[in-house]
């Protein structure tokens, strides 16, 4: 380590309130055992950070010692984007939320994940928009996108952002809303962590005493079948029905058919709309009913395990119609390995009708996303990671055929700039604008690819 880098680090250390670790330390090591496991990013320092100021100190000193500059907030992202071979913002320890007094907003720091929020917000009977798993970081999430089970009835969750407190390159803290900041509000919802280090959301709530869902496992050799039901069921189901679908490994590695509908209207009627689901095929395991969505959120969460390597691809299909389905079931015939998984998400009803000029984020048009993850042992040799790799990008190429153009950002790589432009369409120039304005330095590269430009 330089003398220069030496004396900043033991500068920021003195300045934070929280500390400054360095590989080997106990938290160090913590805050770097992330989900998805990158390769050759071995960051230098992680600021563990308990305040905006704290933010603001690790900023300064990234930039005086010309280094490479991330943020950690949940850790969650598969691409591994929250460590860099430089300082590392750590958000983890700002984590809190408040609800205000009517229950109408919460107000939630940079680095709280789903489950830091819902812990408070179902005991009232409220919910934000989250997406899928109840151990994704709320901030990354928000600023890419957010698909999940509420959105036929509330949109996505960056539609549900009300304002942003932001740290920017050059140190100032602004919020940033509707009337305050407003391009940097509009390139927020979904240009990602590009423009600065999103310390406080403010999040509309909506009334949620419960909702009826359940994880539905069949087998994959009704894979067919099963999946052309769930499509017609859904055909004809309200706004507030959404269906995930998809494949994961069963209890002996083979690969089996889930299905996971969520009822988020009027309580009274949940029942009758999810039940039909559970008749698709031939039932092994699972059920439907009325629960919290908290626990809803929780569904997945035995499939996160820290530590591992991912190799993941993302691709938008107008609908999932049969022919779609026959290339997902093939996919997964050729499966490299039981880590090898596909999910897919719903876009409609209120997240369809959102001009798509109005954020960031281009695809506003009903749609089908499917995530294609593949997830291997960081001990793996470099032909069995190759082998997952391929596979991912086989199935997405074989999606190609039928897919709309670009992906959703929030799953492509750095280097997809070209399916970024693609995917922000008519956005991506004032994107880029932005993106001059308020980083000129190009400090948060660290963040989800941007626009060629």
């Amino acid at each position: 380590m330089s003398g220069l880098i030496e004396k900043a680090f033991q500068r920021l250390d003195k300045q934070l309130s929280g500390q400054l670790s360095l590989p080997g330390d106990e938290r160090y090591l913590a805050a770097t055992a992330i989900w998805a496991k990158p390769v050759d990013r071995i960051p230098r320092a992680v600021a563990h950070c308990r305040t905006t100021s704290d933010v603001q100190a690790s900023i300064r000193a990234a930039r005086d010692c010309n280094l490479p500059l991330s943020v950690r907030g949940g850790g969650h992202d598969w691409a591994g984007r929250s460590l860099c071979n430089g300082i590392v913002i750590d958000l983890s320890a700002m984590n809190g939320a408040v609800i205000g007094p009517d229950n109408r907003v919460a107000r939630i720091q940079g680095g709280a994940r789903a489950a830091d929020v819902i812990a408070l917000t179902d005991p009232l009977k409220v919910a934000p928009v989250l997406g899928a798993a109840s151990m994704v970081g709320v901030a990354g999430l928000t600023l890419g996108g957010g698909y999940g089970p509420l959105i036929g009835r509330c949109g996505l969750a960056l539609d549900n952002l009300l304002a942003a407190e932001v740290v920017l390159a050059d140190g100032r803290t602004i919020v940033a809303n509707a009337d305050d900041e407003a391009d940097l509000f509009w390139a927020l919802r979904g240009g990602g962590g590009n423009f600065g280090v999103v310390t406080t959301l403010r999040h509309r709530l909506h009334d949620l005493p419960s909702v009826h869902s359940g994880l539905l496992i069949f087998p994959f050799a009704e894979a067919k079948s099963v999946l052309e039901s769930c499509v017609d069921l859904a055909a004809a189901m309200p706004e507030e029905l959404t269906v995930q679908v998809g494949f994961i490994a069963g209890p002996d590695g083979a690969p089996v058919v889930f299905v996971l509908p969520t009822w988020c209207g009027r309580a009274a009627e949940g029942e009758a709309w999810v039940a039909p689901f559970a008749k698709a095929g031939t039932l092994l395991a699972g059920a439907v009913g009325k629960q919290s969505y908290g626990d809803l959120l929780r569904v997945f969460d035995p499939y996160i395990v820290n530590g591992l390597r991912v190799a993941m691809e993302t691709s938008s299909l107008p609908a999932l119609d049969s022919h779609g389905i026959d290339i997902l079931i093939r996919a997964m015939e050729a499966a490299a390995s039981p880590g090898c998984a596909i999910v897919t998400h719903e876009f409609k009803g209120a997240a369809s009708r959102v001009a798509t000029d109005a954020t960031a984020f281009g695809l506003r048009r009903d749609h089908v996303l499917v995530e294609i993850i593949a997830v291997f042992p960081d001990r793996s040799d470099k032909l069995d990671a190759l082998r997952h790799q391929q596979w991912a990008r086989a199935t997405r190429e074989a999606l190609g055929e039928i897919a709309l153009p670009g992906g959703y950002p929030n799953l492509l790589a750095a280097e997809d700039t070209g399916r970024a432009t693609q995917s922000f369409g008519i956005n991506a120039k004032r994107l880029i604008a932005v993106k001059r304005q308020y980083d000129p330095d190009n400090v948060f590269r660290s963040a989800i690819p941007l626009p060629a430009g």
